[in-house]
């Protein structure tokens, strides 16, 4: 008799698994296209959705080919998975590498070694965790569009996801060292945008500021473009943080109310502090505190109840709309060129929001249940206790805070550590900064062509750019 799938398959679990991982690749392609593509001048909008399309396309090789296992595979050091694997930081520090290509290992039942297996495949768990690994290095482009080499940005990315975010994410999602000692992270406030963060105004202080005159200038080509991009952010976190737990459950829906209730408070009190410091509320300002409330979210999204929430997307608002606006002004903040201000809305929104899970989490909010066997009136009966969230620091326990606060400053070093020594690596052979020449010119000297064909000038071209006819009309051959 044949079956359509094997007995350890939830289909619904399979199917929310693909939909959630396809919701969250939708936020870098095209959301953090179009959103990066409208928020430089129209000069560099071309190059920065070229850089984004790059970086999503050379993760996902990298991811199949050896990441994935580095990240959610079998110790490297420790020997085999299980009580016996070794203890100790170095046991528990990255996974071995190994590709995720053949039919077993596309169809065979997902597993993780130190946390457990899943009711989908492992290609699904692969997607899923491609995609949060492809947004990663796309959101700390965001700190050196205007001035990056494309040449040197694709070796880099290579580079940093399978040094920086493997070790990042075996540490705290694959059972590795902070896990163990009770470190969470819902859906990468640390493993993501922290990292991202960090790693990003490290990478603007090597390849050094824009022009001036890109700066001084620095006006958006479309906001409609943000406003589209802004749009599949929020709506695609639904998936970011409605598929961590890894099945269709109380905690996903959990997870998706709570990651929308931080943002709109977010927003509404990003717009609340430009109105008591005297400025207008704009679109791009109330998008930084959109995506505040994201990342603040992502790390407590199926730990904290709707309260929580709440004071997560207050709290962390504040934080990054002082930082942005105030902070930003002093040293090494205001001595570096951070063009869209990722370590803020990123770096300091993802810190908060994980010390925050420390302080907010709520032990009551099931990842998963226990049964339980009791006795009520003579009988034997079922029942399903939460599992899964610890208690914060709201609730008397102090050991959570300060794991969260290791894991953190963990990332921070490790991060910003080795991205300098990888930016340094690869410029060795290829320099990390555009040319002068190229970076006075823009789009038509890195790609040939701008966003808005029609005012792109010949360059010596005989009908103008190849593939445009001067007037923006295809060229005939």
């Amino acid at each position: 008799m044949l079956v359509n799938s094997a007995p350890w398959l939830s289909g619904g679990d399979n199917a929310w698994q693909i939909t959630a991982a396809t919701l969250v690749g939708l936020m870098s392609v095209p959301g953090l296209v179009v959103l990066y593509g409208g928020a430089m001048q129209k000069r560099w909008s071309i190059n920065s959705m070229m850089l984004t399309f790059a970086a999503f396309a050379v993760v996902l090789v990298v991811w199949v080919l050896y990441a994935f296992k580095m990240g959610f595979g079998q110790p490297l050091f420790g020997g085999n998975a299980g009580p016996h694997h070794g203890t100790g930081f170095f046991n528990n520090f990255i996974g071995t590498p190994g590709s995720v290509l053949s039919p077993g290992s596309e169809q065979n039942q997902a597993n993780i070694p130190l946390v457990g297996s899943t009711a989908f495949p492992e290609s699904a768990l692969v997607y899923f965790q491609f995609v949060f690994a492809a947004i990663t290095p796309i959101l700390m482009l965001g700190s050196v569009l205007g001035r990056v080499n494309f040449k040197a940005w694709i070796p880099f990315v290579a580079l940093w996801c399978s040094i920086v975010y493997t070790v990042d994410a075996f540490l705290l999602w694959g059972g590795g060292f902070f896990a163990q000692h009770g470190a969470i992270d819902f859906s990468g406030g640390y493993v993501i945008h922290l990292s991202a963060g960090v790693s990003g105004f490290v990478a603007a202080a090597v390849i050094g500021p824009r022009l001036q005159r890109d700066r001084e200038i620095d006006a958006p080509t479309n906001v409609a473009m943000v406003a589209v991009g802004a749009g599949l952010l929020w709506l695609g976190w639904n998936g970011f943080n409605g598929g961590d737990p890894y099945t269709v459950n109380a905690s996903a829906a959990a997870a998706v109310l709570n990651t929308n209730l931080t943002t709109a408070v977010a927003f509404l009190i990003w717009v609340a502090w430009d109105y008591i410091t005297g400025r207008k509320p704009s679109l791009l300002g109330g998008v930084n505190g959109m995506i505040t409330g994201l990342v603040a979210i992502t790390p407590a999204a199926g730990y904290v109840n709707g309260w929580g929430a709440i004071a997560l997307g207050v709290i962390a608002s504040t934080i990054v709309y002082f930082a942005l606006n105030y902070l930003s002004r002093m040293r090494p903040f205001r001595n570096v060129d951070d063009t869209l201000g990722v370590i803020y809305t990123h770096g300091f929104a993802g810190l908060a929001g994980g010390l925050l899970t420390g302080i907010f989490a709520d032990s009551h909010m099931a990842v998963t249940y226990l049964a339980k066997t009791v006795v009520k009136s003579g009988k034997k009966v079922t029942e399903y206790i939460a599992h899964g969230t610890p208690e914060g620091l709201l609730q008397g326990n102090l050991v959570l805070l300060k794991w969260q606060f290791f894991a953190a400053l963990w990332v921070i070093v490790w991060s910003g550590a080795v991205t300098w020594v990888l930016l340094k690596l690869v410029g060795l052979f290829v320099p990390l900064r555009m040319s002068t020449e190229n970076m006075e010119i823009g789009d038509t000297a890195e790609h040939g062509h701008e966003v808005y064909p029609s005012d792109v000038p010949s360059l010596g071209y005989p009908n103008g750019i190849p593939g445009y006819a001067g007037t923006g009309e295809p060229a005939t051959v």
